[in-house]
């Protein structure tokens, strides 16, 4: 007789493992609710709604964890971790609309569209220069293509008469967008002038746009000025690593064009709890943007975040899901992984079908390691 555990991580695996056993198909639709144990983690909950929690869980067969002093009552507060299948979860939903005290009508308001979001998978945005960008759990890749003379990684730097060669070569290799940077964003870089940007900038955008019509085009900038310039020149992606720190204006362009638009994550304070600062900070900056139709969000690996912080956004990048919307990660060759390809494309395994889009230096090393690990999660 073997005993032995399995992984079933979504609705393929269940439907394989049905399959072999010959299970009647009439059950699935009953069976796959009950077979992913879903994490939701809530903080600074009312004691008592913490104990509502815990009490109603635990009759459905899931669990609440909570603060030792919920039970006596000696703390006002508590976080609390939701363990629950999709049907205990549907039911604690159900079950929290009859409730309205201890703050449980907005606890549930939050809980139920946080669980919705984690639902889609897909995503058609728009770019107003005629282009559409299909997001799925296929993991594309963004190459980039540094026109900075002082770049934080040497080789990806290059020279105007190079710029067609190397995104020839990267779209051949399997990138999907190409995204140009002309101000280096690396600790310590000395911040440049609009001017100095776009007349490094312009001519590569030109002639990409020129050469490539059908390409998805992303610049890299801060700036508002440089953001719209780009956008009437062509570009289909602002891939803005402030999340509007740095130039208020870039909110309003955004608003105004509905260009597709990377919002980073950019901290501006100390970091205590990363994952929820994170959410947080994209729960606000997100208030500000009229349409997310068009939004990409990014935790901002390397940027004010230590090596810890950057591991604990990769193995927690789900909680970013309970926005709805795609999410990228620019992980290679910073100073996390060591500057070294190897332990970038460990981190490219890790996120492949985890997240939209993987921005990387080396196009056809990280699309090997990506099709490697999409043949595993596929199997």
């Amino acid at each position: 007789m073997n005993i032995y555990p399995l992984n079933v991580k979504n609705y393929t695996d269940l439907n394989k493992i049905c399959s072999r056993i010959k299970t009647d198909s009439r059950a699935f639709a009953y069976l796959y609710p009950k077979s992913n144990i879903l994490h939701f983690y809530a903080e600074k909950i009312d004691y008592r709604a913490a104990a509502f929690l815990k009490q109603e869980l635990l009759a459905r067969g899931g669990d609440t964890i909570v603060t030792k002093h919920v039970i006596d009552g000696k703390t006002d507060f508590s976080d609390v971790l939701l363990m629950a299948t999709d049907s205990q979860l549907k039911s604690l939903l159900e079950k929290l609309k009859s409730m309205d005290c201890w703050g449980l009508k907005e606890f549930r308001e939050n809980l139920s569209a946080s669980y919705n979001n984690m639902k889609i998978h897909e995503w058609k945005l728009k770019s107003p220069n005629g282009h559409e960008i299909i997001l799925n759990e296929h993991t594309k890749l963004m190459a980039i293509i540094n026109l900075t003379p002082d770049s934080f990684f040497e080789p990806s730097r290059i020279k105007e008469n190079e710029i067609l060669e190397r995104a020839e070569k990267f779209l051949n290799e399997g990138a999907e967008i190409l995204d140009l940077g002309a101000e280096s964003t690396r600790p310590g870089a000395t911040r440049i002038s609009e001017a100095e940007e776009l007349e490094r900038l312009l001519p590569a955008l030109k002639i990409l746009r020129k050469n490539f019509p059908d390409s998805i085009i992303s610049i890299d900038t801060y700036k508002s000025e440089t953001a719209k310039t780009a956008f009437n020149e062509g570009a289909d992606i602002i891939n803005d690593v402030s999340g509007f720190c740095l130039d208020d204006e870039m909110i309003n362009f955004v608003n105004t064009s509905k260009i597709p638009y990377v919002l980073s994550h950019y901290p501006v304070s100390p970091i205590v709890n990363i994952i929820g600062e994170v959410n947080s900070y994209f729960r606000e900056k997100l208030k500000l943007i009229e349409n997310h139709e068009n939004i990409i969000l990014d935790p901002g690996l390397g940027f004010g975040k230590n090596e810890i912080e950057n591991c604990e956004i990769i193995k927690n990048i789900e909680s970013l899901k309970i926005f709805g919307l795609p999410v990228l990660v620019g992980h290679s060759m910073k100073r996390f992984t060591g500057k070294n390809l190897s332990a970038t494309l460990a981190v490219t395994g890790i996120l492949s079908g985890r997240v939209n889009i993987l921005r990387v230096h080396d196009v056809k090393e990280n699309k090997n390691a990506l099709s490697m690990a999409e043949k595993i999660f596929t199997c």
